[in-house]
Order: structure tokens, then C-alpha cells, then sequence
């Protein structure tokens, strides 16, 4: 997910070789994030990436219970 979310700045970055200063780099792969950030879009349930995570199961959007 986060490689996808640089491929922009990557694809830019690779292309113009020999951009300048650091300075001048830093504020290309800036903007270049600030306008692929326009594009992105909410996660659904950020509350429940915890659980994920920890190594809870989900079977279509559900909680699957606990096996006793």
C-alpha cells in the first residue's frame, strides 16, 4: 500500500536526473506527494486495523468468533 503511494514521486524522481540541490529535491517529491495525496482515499474501519493486526479473523466484514 505505501510502495503504491510513492510510485509518483519514484516515477518523477527517476526521471529527472540531476534535479539540483537537496533543497530543490526535497520540495519536488513534496509537492509531488501533496497532489498524489488528493487522490487517496479513506481506510473503512480505521478502528478495526488494531484487530487486524493482533491476528483477529474476518470472514466478510465479521468478527469470526473464537473457537472453544
Amino acid at each position: 500500500m505505501i510502495e503504491s503511494a510513492f510510485a509518483t514521486v519514484r516515477l518523477r524522481t527517476a526521471k529527472t536526473r540531476g534535479q539540483g540541490s537537496m533543497a530543490t529535491t526535497l520540495a519536488m517529491v513534496f509537492k509531488l506527494a501533496e497532489r498524489a495525496a488528493l487522490k487517496w482515499r479513506k481506510l473503512n474501519a480505521h478502528q478495526l486495523i488494531g484487530k487486524v493486526l493482533s491476528g483477529v479473523k474476518f470472514i466478510n466484514g465479521i468478527e469470526e468468533p473464537l473457537a472453544a
